[in-house]
């Protein structure tokens, strides 16, 4: 949904509503469309990154939150290929997860793909390993 909004210079401005999404910035919301889809029995996840600031109240540098997302065992799942979970005989109970699910995989696996503000990662749909609710309980080291 979008809203209009009229300024002093009597031109439209577009502004989208604020969406809580964890990991996911404002930016990386308007390229979504750009994001290559999941081909086969892939899944294209979005690692968790860290919040800048520490508890304590320290900013973080650029370089250490890009080394914990490329290290990161936690994502948002963004796309599913049209395969994913549909063999009945290696998934009897169904898929492991959906689109919007965080999940955990190994530390270094599937393909990375660069994007303005970190990456992304293509996981073959038996990579995943577990759902959990929030990736805030998972203790990100690396």
């Amino acid at each position: 949904m979008k809203i209009r909004e009229q300024s002093s210079t009597s031109s439209q401005k577009i502004i989208m509503p604020e969406k809580e999404l964890v990991g996911i910035k404002k930016s990386e919301e308007k390229e979504e469309a750009k994001l290559p889809k999941p081909t086969g029995w892939r899944l294209l996840v979005l690692p968790f990154k860290m919040k800048e600031k520490t508890k304590g109240g320290l900013v973080l540098a650029e370089t250490t939150l890009e080394r914990q997302q490329v290290a990161s065992q936690v994502g948002l799942v963004m796309a599913m290929g049209p395969d994913c979970y549909k063999d009945k005989e290696r998934y009897p109970d169904g898929p492991w997860c959906k689109v919007n699910d965080w999940v955990m995989f190994a530390r270094y696996a599937g393909s990375r793909i660069k994007i303005e503000g970190g990456e992304m990662r293509l996981l073959n749909d038996d990579e995943v390993l577990a759902t959990i609710d929030s990736p805030e309980d998972i203790l990100h080291e690396f």
